[in-house]
């Protein structure tokens, strides 16, 4: 990916020269990777909203000493061969501006909010809306308006994220104040979401012209990006294709095609020819269809069992075996209506 040159914006004075050029925008990584493609083939997010950016440990879903995102990581773990949507979970700062308190959980695409998850909660909260795909009997289901920012700015487990996030939040809070914004665009941190070398790491949800939500993640991001992604991405709905890594719901194979694809705002979103998914460039290590504490935070979806494939195996085999059959049978019929043809023709010029 070509560079756009350094950023010149003042943000760039909230960290010192050195930490700007070792891990902020300035770095010589940026721009040095291709983005698309680089996000996880899943289906929903789920975050945890729970303290300040600044607090959290380096595995925030695994730490013993601040025990409550690990306890819902674990029971989220334990399903994961009942959970059937390919799952994330992420950390996310509460912000009182924007109701947004600790252990309050928020899951896209759905666009729903619980509050107050406590620690006897966890179990029948996974059961019922992870499991189930139902409203948490304990709680009470609240509707999520308008669009959200999550920026990575997880500095204990990576400098690069917490150089570049806080400087993201605090320009994205800056035009979203000033383009009168602050009733349909919210903006707040998240824990590490894979892809260290991409940071600045941004997620944004939103309405499509079908109201169907969409999750785009881009990377590379500078303070300079984040006006284009309001006006053009959030106001627009267009993809800013230079800085695109990917989409909740489309596979790795989809978003290679960036290049051809538009968001549904006003165009349509292309009919790609259906391949298998494949891992990222980035983990290529770990399984899909796995469960576990890694790289990109927490991630589930049931696997594909063994009887399923040979089921799925026997249905083409089944197929491929009727069609010959069809073919065999074809071939007997036109032979039997030569023959008959030819004998009667024989029985016509006997009688003459």
């Amino acid at each position: 990916m070509a560079s756009t040159g350094k950023t010149t914006d003042n943000f760039s004075a909230a960290v010192s020269e050195e930490d700007d050029v070792k891990f902020g925008f300035n770095r010589s990584e940026m721009y040095q990777s291709n983005l698309a493609g680089t996000v996880d083939p899943y289906d929903r997010h789920v975050f945890l909203c729970y303290k300040s950016h600044d607090s959290w440990p380096s595995r925030v879903e695994d730490s013993d000493s601040d025990p409550f995102p690990k306890l819902l990581a674990t029971a989220f773990k334990a399903r994961k061969d009942d959970i059937k949507v390919k799952t994330r979970m992420t950390v996310c700062e509460g912000l009182v501006d924007l109701k947004l308190s600790d252990r309050d959980v928020l899951i896209f695409p759905e666009m729903i909010k619980y509050r107050n998850l406590k620690d006897s909660d966890v179990d029948g909260f996974v059961e019922d809306v992870l499991v189930n795909e139902n409203a948490w009997a304990a709680g009470i289901q609240e509707v999520l308006t308008g669009s959200y920012v999550f920026v990575c700015a997880h500095n204990n487990r990576d400098k690069r994220c917490g150089v570049c996030g806080p400087i993201l939040i605090e320009k994205f809070k800056e035009e979203i104040e000033s383009k009168g914004l602050k009733s349909q665009v919210s903006v707040t941190a998240c824990s590490h979401i894979g892809g260290h070398k991409y940071a600045g790491n941004v997620i944004i949800f939103s309405a499509n012209a079908e109201g169907k939500i969409d999750g785009h993640w881009y990377g590379y991001v500078t303070p300079s990006d984040v006006p284009e992604l309001l006006d053009q991405h959030i106001g627009k709905g267009k993809i800013i294709e230079r800085i695109w890594r990917g989409q909740m719901g489309v596979n790795v194979e989809k978003a290679e095609n960036v290049d051809q694809q538009k968001l549904t705002n006003g165009t349509s979103l292309n009919n790609y020819e259906e391949k298998p998914q494949e891992i990222s460039r980035e983990e290529k290590k770990e399984s899909i269809s796995s469960c576990c504490q890694g790289a990109n935070g927490v991630s589930c979806c049931r696997d594909v069992t063994p009887q399923e494939k040979e089921q799925g195996t026997g249905k083409v085999s089944n197929w491929i075996g009727k069609c010959k059959q069809c073919d065999v049978l074809t071939t007997i019929a036109v032979a039997g209506a030569v023959t008959t043809i030819a004998v009667a023709f024989a029985l016509y010029k006997r009688s003459r």
